[in-house]
């Protein structure tokens, strides 16, 4: 029950991504939908990653039940894992400031969806996915258990892989050539310029 910094640490964050959720979400205009392309594997793929992003870390801190599954880690790694978390929390807050309207945790278009390109996205498509990936990295640094450090990473892989191409075919669909030009010049979730070769 928040024996050290750290998992005071992911505490902290987690109330702080709470809070991001529903700030943007409140912002978000009732706008009708016109293309829904949600299964129930999906929706059990989301309750999966929020059992391992949200109850199982708050059992393990909140119980000494999972204790047993402990492991150690250098100090150090407590503070990379600390540094990691104010980046997917950034990256949190600044893709849905970006998104606004066109947010939605459901694969559906909307109304009034428009393609963005600019902020974030002008480097990444899926800034959230990428948020939430270095959000699951960070916890195996913070919450040093097996269960509780990497639940979260354990179910956000298949999300992310099982979901992801679905969208990308979604957004394909609606937008045509213009979201494939743009898949093509943009990164997933590790922007394109980290991996092109300097002259």
């Amino acid at each position: 029950m928040l024996d050290n910094i750290f998992e005071f640490i992911w505490l902290i964050g987690f109330v702080t991504g709470s809070v991001i959720r529903v700030i943007h979400r409140r912002r978000i205009r009732p706008n009708k939908i016109t293309a829904n392309h949600e299964t129930r594997s999906d929706i059990l793929l989301l309750v999966l990653a929020g059992i391992g992003m949200i109850v199982i870390p708050l059992f393990y801190l909140l119980t000494s039940w999972l204790e047993f599954a402990d492991y150690y880690l250098p100090e150090w790694a407590g503070w990379v894992g600390t540094v990691i978390f104010v980046i997917a929390l950034w990256l949190l807050w600044i893709a849905h400031s970006n998104l606004g309207h066109n947010w939605s945790a459901k694969l559906e278009i909307k109304e009034d969806h428009s393609l963005l390109t600019k902020g974030v996205y002008r480097y990444i498509i899926r800034p959230l996915y990428a948020a939430h990936c270095l959000w699951g990295i960070a916890q195996v640094l913070l919450l040093k258990n097996w269960i509780a450090g990497l639940a979260f990473l354990v179910f956000f892989i298949p999300l992310y892989f099982l979901r992801v191409p679905r969208e990308e075919q979604m957004m394909l669909e609606h937008f045509g050539e213009e979201y494939r030009s743009y898949m093509n010049r943009t990164g997933r979730i590790i922007p394109h310029f980290l991996f092109q070769k300097h002259e």
